[in-house]
């Protein structure tokens, strides 16, 4: 690497190398000048040095060189003169967008030069195939590569120079321009995936600032000036968003602003705010998300109403009527109907994100939100009222959609305000941001709103319709279409309707009836299906068994409250369980968290301690390096001016230290003072005697020039004062003449001052006549006006009294019908009640009457158990005498089996009837339910231990 003595040499080595033809050459030669830490004192040789190192550069398209040098360079001037680095990074651009719109120029076609997706990307593989098998390559070939890596140069300099100028309060105004300029390029040129890149590096800028908040020259946002360099950007950001149709990218962008004021928290200003919502509401309309466009719409309404003082009142009711037709193309039912509990959790999530970037609240919190919803908005717009601004056409739209019930005339007569509101629009003169309303853009989704709407009131009037009636009373689609606008509806939980092509007719029903039909076909078939079991196969009457009934509900309660009690004692456990390794996991992160944080206390400190010393070192170094320079300067000018004396130097450089020459360069600067002042001292001397003789010469000269201009000053006024006394002769005798020539008119001039006189006099009596006559018909005027007021006054009255009168009759009217009604209606109430005790009375008696009867049955069921103490005698009725024991308790199956074992059985005896709780019988009997002898329906034995 070479080395010059001063800036100025490497400049001129550099233009030398260019003259030849040595670019390269002359860029590394720069390039090591810059990078040197032998230069790091500002001189304006550096800045001469960076315009001629940008230029080289940017001709040889060096991107990696440009910023090394770029960054080297800031850290040069950033603290003597940060302007130069603005002229350097302006001056860098300027050339990059010069060469690149040359290239475009020479190509005469932006669209076949940039067709390509990426221009970070390298040669597709199909071009590199081409360049080898053909010999001549094509234009479009020979376009590519003459537009495109311009291109991406002039792309890699907005990334390098957004990269230089980051996270700099110094900078920021350059940081702002760059910026735009990378947006208008990517705008221009249609570069959708440089646009994405550009937005995420501006965001990782945004997210390293608030990451590192200790860096040196860090921008403050809350400074306005600042805030608003981020502002413009954002808001230059989302308008190119929109523009290039990125609307994904337009979202993020919104969220971007949203997060940087909910950062400072601060609202941005409503000029600010309109185009904030303008594009929202685009960006809404564009994903079909109609609540939320609705939303934005009513903002962006609420915001023109309050602070446009140019709105007019045509631009305000284009814009009311957007809003309520907005609100309006919001689908009448919720989409969430059927989804998971996921599904349901994100959409929550999503709509409260929207909720807030629509409220743009800064201080968000879930608690305060309120949710979005069609009915919410529609109470808004009539609450806030948007309704008294739109016009008729719009207002009488919603009123038939929203109130009236036109079943079969609806869509006729939405179809013709539809045709009118589609003529509606134009641009809009006071509003800026929003520069075009077109109402025909809502037609569709108001068309879809009202075929929904002739639906659902069809569906309440009638149940069965042809396809043909449905067709032609919505004219707006084809059936195919109000199919599937149907189907969607059923879906969700909208309709209940189906449809039948084999009878092309439509059948409307009870939604909630279906579903719980379609819920509950399973256990309807199993129902059906041991009913015909039943049927089929009678059950055998038994005899009841009241006594192990209860016993047996009082075992299932009991295991009841033990499961239920073990339950409560896993849960407890469990969350015990939970908190103990929760209270762990903390402990455990806490300790972790305090051992990083020593950690990497200790690590901050050993590498300040070794910033500190190797700062020290280098400052030592370029103190050292400094003074060697300064005395060698010293010796250098000790020798030419030794050499114009013709006096040889008394010692060499390359022989003596560093004091010596500092000494020596010392002592000759005193000498030479010494001498200078020698000199001055000479020369000062010369200098009075030569000036003190030259003033006592000129002295009477001076006396002899005084004297003359005296005399001539003399002569010179007497002249004057002559002449002003023959010009004040003239002008007297002059006035005399005319006093002498006017007064001949004077007898004239009062006969002409007497006539006008005596003409404006009458002039002024006539007026006061008229004006006094004016008067009076104005006062005769004004008591008629009284006279008939007081009339008027008194017909009111008289007038309003009578209908004063007349409502009190029809008060005392209603109040007496009202007694009336009230005293029929306790009279019936009356009746009925009695009816109802009546009611209640038989039931008693029947009551009564079953209890006697199951008296009567128990009592019959008893006689078994007691004749059967000789088991013997009776050998038949020994097995359920063993069953059911005379003292009523529960007898478990082995007991039963082994008195069944001990007892005589006959040759004859019929089989035993198999016991109602054992497990050989099928389980289906267990729960069936027991008759009445005579047909009549009984309670199950089961339900009522289930019911205590």
């Amino acid at each position: 690497m070479a080395t010059f003595a001063r800036p100025e040499n490497a400049l001129k080595r550099a233009e030398e190398l260019i003259n030849v033809e040595q670019k390269q050459e002359a860029l590394e030669t720069l390039h090591s000048f810059i990078t040197s830490r032998r230069y790091r004192a500002w001189t304006r040789t550096h800045e001469k040095i960076m315009f001629k190192f940008v230029e080289l550069c940017v001709d040889m398209r060096r991107g990696r060189h440009a910023k090394d040098g770029l960054i080297q360079y800031r850290g040069i001037c950033q603290q003597v003169n940060i302007s130069s680095l603005e002229e350097v990074i302006k001056h860098f651009m300027h050339l990059a967008t010069e060469k690149a719109e040359n290239a475009r120029n020479q190509a005469q076609a932006s669209e076949e030069a940039l067709d390509i997706d990426d221009l970070e990307a390298d040669k597709r593989p199909e071009d590199l195939m081409l360049s080898y098998v053909s010999g001549e390559k094509g234009k479009d070939r020979s376009d590519r590569e003459l537009v495109t890596p311009w291109f991406k140069f002039l792309w890699e300099t907005y990334r390098t120079v957004l990269d230089i100028l980051r996270n700099n309060s110094r900078l920021e105004a350059l940081y702002a321009m760059t910026a735009h300029r990378a947006f208008q390029f990517c705008k221009q040129y249609k570069r959708a995936t440089e646009f994405r890149r550009l937005c995420e590096i501006i965001r990782n800028h945004l997210a390293n600032l608030n990451k590192y908040r200790d860096q040196r020259d860090r921008p403050d946002l809350t400074a306005p000036e600042s805030l608003q360099l981020y502002l413009d950007t954002r808001f230059e950001q989302l308008k190119v968003a929109t523009e290039l149709e990125l609307w994904q990218e337009a979202f993020r962008s919104i969220e971007d602003i949203h997060g940087l004021m909910t950062m400072v928290k601060k609202t941005p200003k409503p000029s600010l705010m309109v185009v904030y919502y303008s594009k929202l509401s685009e960006i809404f309309w564009m994903s079909n998300s109609h609540l939320y466009h609705a939303y934005a719409w009513l903002k962006l309404f609420s915001l023109q109403k309050s602070f446009n003082k140019n709105l007019t009142q045509k631009d305000l009711q284009l814009i009311a009527s957007s809003v309520v037709l907005a609100a309006l193309s919001v689908p009448p039912y919720d989409r969430s109907y059927g989804a998971s509990h996921l599904e349901l959790e994100n959409e929550k999530e999503r709509s409260f994100r929207v909720a807030n970037l629509i409220a743009f609240d800064v201080e968000s919190k879930l608690e305060n939100k309120e949710v979005l919803s069609r009915s919410s908005l529609l109470l808004d717009l009539v609450a806030k009222g948007v309704m008294n601004c739109v016009t008729q056409e719009v207002k009488d739209l919603y009123h038939i959609l929203e109130h009236e019930f036109l079943p079969l005339d609806l869509a006729l007569q939405v179809q013709s305000l539809l045709t009118k509101i589609s003529k509606l629009g134009g641009k809009l003169a006071s509003a800026s941001s929003v520069p075009e309303v077109q109402l025909s853009q809502y037609v569709p989704s108001l068309e879809k709103l009202a075929a929904l709407r002739v639906l659902k009131r069809v569906s309440q009037v009638y149940q069965t319709m042809s396809i043909d009636n449905l067709s032609r009373i919505i004219p707006f689609f084809d059936f195919p279409i109000v199919e599937k606008i149907s189907v969607d509806a059923v879906k969700n939980n909208f309709l209940a309707m189906k449809l039948d092509y084999r009878q092309s007719a439509i059948f409307f029903g009870n939604k909630s009836l279906e579903s719980e039909g379609l819920r509950d076909h399973l256990s309807v078939f199993a129902e059906s299906l041991s009913k015909s079991r039943v049927m089929i196969y009678p059950p055998v009457k038994r005899i009841s068994k009241l006594g192990e009934i209860s016993d047996l509900v009082e075992v299932v309660e009991k295991e009841h409250k033990r499961l239920l009690a073990r339950k409560s004692i896993i849960e407890k456990r469990k969350e015990e369980q939970e908190r103990q390794l929760l209270e762990m996991e903390r402990e455990e992160e806490a300790k972790r968290l305090k051992l990083q944080k020593i950690t990497e206390e200790a690590e901050q400190k050993r590498l300040a301690s070794e910033f500190q010393q190797m700062k020290t070192q280098r400052i030592l170094r370029e103190i050292e390096e400094r003074e060697l320079e300064e005395a060698q300067a010293f010796l250098q000018e000790a020798e030419k001016r030794s050499k114009k004396k013709g006096k040889k130097p008394v010692l060499e450089g390359e022989k003596i230290t560093k004091q010596t020459l500092l000494d020596m360069a010392v002592s000759e600067q005193q000498r030479e003072k010494l001498e200078m002042e020698n000199r001055l001292k000479k020369l000062a001397k010369t200098m009075d005697y030569l000036e003190r003789a030259k003033r006592e010469e000129a002295a009477p000269l001076i006396d002899a020039a005084f004297q003359q201009r005296l005399a001539e000053e003399e002569a010179l006024h007497k002249i004057e004062q002559q002449r002003e006394i023959d010009v004040s002769r003239q002008r007297h005798a002059g006035d005399l003449e005319e006093k002498r020539r006017l007064g001949k008119m004077l007898e004239h001039k009062s006969s002409l001052q007497e006539k006008v006189l005596n003409r404006r006099r009458s002039e002024y009596d006539r007026h006061r006549q008229e004006r006094e006559q004016t008067i009076n018909n104005m006062i005769l005027k004004r008591k008629e006006d009284r006279l008939t007021n007081r009339k008027i006054i008194y017909f009111l009255r008289t007038e309003e009294e009578r209908q004063k009168r007349l409502h009190e009759e029809e008060e005392a009217r209603k109040l007496e019908e009202m007694e009336k009604r009230k005293k029929e209606e306790a009279e019936r109430k009356a009746k009925l009640d009695e009816i109802a005790e009546k009611q209640r009375q038989r039931e008693r008696e029947l009551e009564e009457k079953e209890r006697k009867w199951r008296e009567e049955v128990l009592g019959k069921s008893a006689v078994p158990t007691r004749t059967t103490i000789d088991p013997a005698a009776r050998p038949v009725e020994a097995p359920p005498a063993a069953a059911a024991p005379s003292t009523g308790k529960y007898v478990p199956r082995f007991k039963r089996m082994a008195a069944e074992g001990a007892a005589p059985v006959p040759a004859q005896t019929p089989p035993p009837e198999t016991d109602k709780w054992s497990r050989t019988d099928d389980r289906g009997d267990r729960w069936r339910d027991d008759r009445k002898p005579g047909g009549g329906p009984r309670s199950s034995t089961w339900q009522p231990s289930r019911a205590r």
